[in-house]
């Protein structure tokens, strides 16, 4: 109930400062929230299309949230994601098979290669004591080159600079969903991120395998003194959030887009950061989280385009909220003053009752 507390007063000072930013720079903040949400809400596609840009972050902040839970700082999500959806896309555009067939092996293939990219920087930690957050975010830039040269060499679409469009055998995308929801490019990842999250939430809570690697990221030594595998469950625990990063990959390259682009990093395996911070590394807190984040990306532009408040003001918002997220401690504090003065202030009245 903290975490929420906390997290739901990072989110409204957030919009309160939003507020504050328009109206210093002469917008209407009431209409500007107003077509904010509008953007993200308004029809049933608008919702569609929310749904679908929160997805990719779905999984990176699982992925963030599950390393955290687990002792471990993954900043390399933007590479996992990059790599998992470039080799789901390079399958894709290889194999010739029936949808149902072709979808699950994308899946599959785009999870291992997220697991893989992030399996160095777990045995780098656990052998040698190198922290994650350094090999990580050298992983991130060797995938980014690795796709930047490999896309052009053997996959290259109409320009250079993108790869062949997927064959609708081997995209997420389904005409009944998208009709489902106006025409939206909503696609089965969302599901898929549903699932995830139910599982990371089984796997942390509810298994043997999950307190292990728990135990491994409270104390290290103290896990290894209670014979657990300790070096096993670290590299463990960066695999499976490669794994998740990887998704995240497949759902935005082969569902929301239909080819992959070279020349930047995918900018939601950083957001999946501030997803996690938000969402208190809680998964359900994580889904919660990456709907709002993918409401504000959604609803930006519409906003911008009626009363001309530019798009940075989102992103602003969004740093805000990560800000307070981030200093959450400090929010803790303040509610459990609160929640002192009140007792003390009822025991008092108590006292002067029984007096």
């Amino acid at each position: 109930m903290k975490n929420a507390i906390v997290s739901l007063l990072a989110v409204l000072f957030g919009l309160i400062a939003g507020a504050l930013l328009m109206a210093v720079t002469g917008s209407n903040p009431v209409a500007g929230y107003t077509y904010l949400f509008e953007g993200g809400l308004k029809s049933i596609e608008r919702i569609g299309n929310t749904l679908a840009t929160a997805t990719p972050l779905i999984f990176t902040g699982l992925s963030v949230a599950f390393a955290f839970r687990t002792g471990l700082f993954n900043i390399g999500a933007s590479g996992q994601m990059l790599f998992g959806g470039f080799c789901a896309t390079f399958v894709g555009l290889t194999l010739d098979l029936p949808k149902a067939i072709l979808v699950p092996v994308v899946i599959v293939v785009g999870f291992v290669a997220g697991a893989l990219w992030a399996f160095l920087p777990g045995l780098l930690k656990a052998k040698f004591n190198v922290h994650e957050v350094v090999s990580t975010i050298m992983l991130n830039w060797t995938a980014y080159w690795v796709v930047y040269n490999v896309v052009p060499a053997y996959l290259k679409g109409s320009y250079e600079t993108e790869s062949r469009p997927l064959p609708p055998n081997a995209q997420l995308r389904m005409g009944w969903l998208s009709d489902l929801f106006g025409g939206s490019y909503i696609n089965l990842g969302i599901f898929l991120g549903v699932l995830a999250v139910i599982a990371i939430a089984f796997i942390i809570d509810r298994t043997t395998l999950g307190y292990e690697m728990k135990a491994v990221g409270f104390n290290r030594h103290a896990a290894e003194f209670a014979g657990m595998a300790v070096d096993r469950n670290i590299v463990l625990a960066m695999v499976i959030s490669g794994g998740l990063a990887g998704l995240g990959g497949v759902a935005q390259y082969m569902g929301n887009a239909i080819n992959i682009q070279i020349g930047h990093l995918p900018t939601q395996g950083f957001d999946g950061i501030a997803v996690a911070l938000l969402g208190a590394n809680n998964p359900y807190g994580v889904l919660l989280a990456a709907i709002f984040f993918g409401l504000l990306y959604s609803g930006r532009g519409y906003m911008n385009a009626m009363v001309g408040i530019p798009p940075e003001i989102s992103d602003t918002i969004i740093a805000i909220i990560i800000y307070f997220a981030a200093t959450s401690i400090l929010i803790e504090r303040l509610i459990s003053r609160l929640l002192r003065k009140r007792r003390e202030k009822r025991d008092a009245n108590a006292e002067s009752g029984r007096a």
